[in-house]
């Protein structure tokens, strides 16, 4: 019942937003500034209904979840390792640092000295979805209670039972965080990263496009469709990691 109360509410908003928007697009009456909503889901059914947007779509989700996969496994094993050793996590703390204070722009015509324009995008949302994964991880191993560990000693637990209902128990909700965080974060330098690179096949050279024609209706479009893709995967790996942690907690 909370749950379907929270999802009407949802919509609710939703249209609330849309509601404003549609006004302010009425009241500042320049298209080439502010495009209707009702004329931004025509267009985006309009390039859903070109095959070849598909692909478009399909090589940007792979650069961009390729980069995200590729950070969440390196970062656990990184977050691993700094808290068994405590001179590894001394040695990335400064790595983790410059990663996230260097501006994405600049982390995007950096990496484009180094690799292709296709590569770029997966490369981007690596290092931005990195220090996400690896500050919760890290953060649910050293929060994990020490008297816990004591009584699975006391009573001769097994490591395969200490490892599931201890420690993968602690981490599976810091990695749901971390991936809600990240998920948002790689697409948003996905996208950019494919602005900039201008890539064969991908969005971000589609939003590049109408940005130059002043093509606002597409403009808007694709990046609704941006929004929708990154929302999609969001609540996909959310039910993914939900059914990981009623697994682990099943007796």
């Amino acid at each position: 019942m909370e749950f379907k109360s929270k999802k009407k509410w949802t919509w609710w908003v939703i249209l609330f937003w849309l509601l404003i928007w549609e006004i302010g697009a009425r009241l500042l009456n320049q298209e080439i500034l502010l495009v209707s909503p009702f004329v931004v889901f025509q267009r985006l059914f309009q390039l859903l209904k070109d095959s070849h947007n598909w692909f478009l779509i399909g090589a940007s989700m792979v650069r961009v979840m390729s980069g995200f996969l590729l950070a969440m496994i390196l970062g656990v094993l990184l977050a691993y390792l700094a808290y068994r050793w405590n001179w590894f996590k001394t040695l990335m703390n400064p790595v983790f640092y410059t990663v996230k204070s260097i501006p994405v722009a600049s982390f995007v015509i950096l990496i484009l000295v180094w690799v292709k324009a296709n590569a770029l995008a997966p490369v981007i949302s690596f290092l931005v979805g990195l220090p996400i994964f690896y500050d919760q991880i890290l953060k649910a191993l050293e929060s994990q209670n020490p008297s816990l560990e004591e009584m699975s000693i006391v009573f001769h637990i097994s490591k395969k039972k200490k490892f599931r209902y201890l420690t993968l128990a602690q981490i599976l909700p810091y990695l749901e965080t971390a991936c809600s965080l990240a998920i948002g974060f790689c697409w948003k330098a996905g996208m950019a990263a494919e602005v900039i690179g201008l890539p064969d096949g991908a969005i971000g050279s589609q939003l590049h496009e109408a940005k130059v024609f002043l093509d606002t209706n597409s403009l808007f479009a694709w990046t609704l469709l941006v929004i929708i893709l990154s929302s999609l995967m969001d609540r996909m790996v959310q039910i993914g990691i939900h059914k990981m942690i009623k697994e682990v907690l099943r007796s």
